[in-house]
């Protein structure tokens, strides 16, 4: 019995122990600065595509340097849909397109407070040679960036999202046309 009432105390004792231990670790967290560099770098980062009910989701990669995301291969196929609205044909000019690079230019400022990067945008238009039925259509994709990106400072990741605003074809605009959505919620450097 007196083992017993000994083994409780000790136990008791211990886990006593083992609580405070854990609420010293507790200290107050203090983040590392960002700095305006961090933010350069190769990501991986999931994407989701939306034009009007349709909805994708995918995984690319994308390197940020000093004042450019660059795209090695931009995701162009909801355009390229809503420029050539026959499936077979749409599919025939993506394979022809191939791989579409694109750079977007921001200006970075460094938010201490909330220890990010914060990123505006300033997008240049998409130029693509869309050929369809032996024929090259130029079309010409306004880029626009309705809010700041990120670099979160505290989990290292790049977030922002940028829209396909207008289409215009050999001169004439896209109508009836649906904003193309691309949201970058979250990259993480590799």
């Amino acid at each position: 019995m007196k083992n017993l009432i000994a083994f409780k105390a000790l136990a008791v004792g211990f886990f006593a122990l083992l609580a405070f231990s854990l609420l010293s670790c507790m200290d107050d967290y203090e983040p590392i600065p960002v700095k305006l560099e961090d933010a350069n770098g190769k990501y991986k980062t999931r994407l989701f595509i939306t034009q009007g009910n349709i909805k994708d989701e995918k995984t690319i990669d994308l390197t940020v340097k000093k004042d450019t995301v660059v795209f090695t291969d931009f995701p162009v196929k909801e355009i390229v849909k809503t420029i050539v609205t026959d499936p077979v044909k749409a599919e025939a000019a993506l394979t022809a397109i191939g791989k579409v690079k694109y750079q977007l230019n921001y200006t970075s400022t460094l938010n201490t407070v909330n220890n990010v990067i914060e990123l505006s945008f300033t997008p240049k238009a998409l130029v693509l040679q869309v050929p369809v039925d032996g024929v090259t259509k130029n079309a010409i994709v306004k880029i626009a960036a309705p809010q700041k990106g990120f670099f979160v400072g505290q989990d290292q990741s790049l977030r922002f999202g940028i829209i396909a605003e207008k289409i215009t074809v050999d001169g004439t605009d896209v109508n009836p046309y649906e904003i193309v959505k691309y949201d970058f919620p979250y990259g993480l450097k590799y």
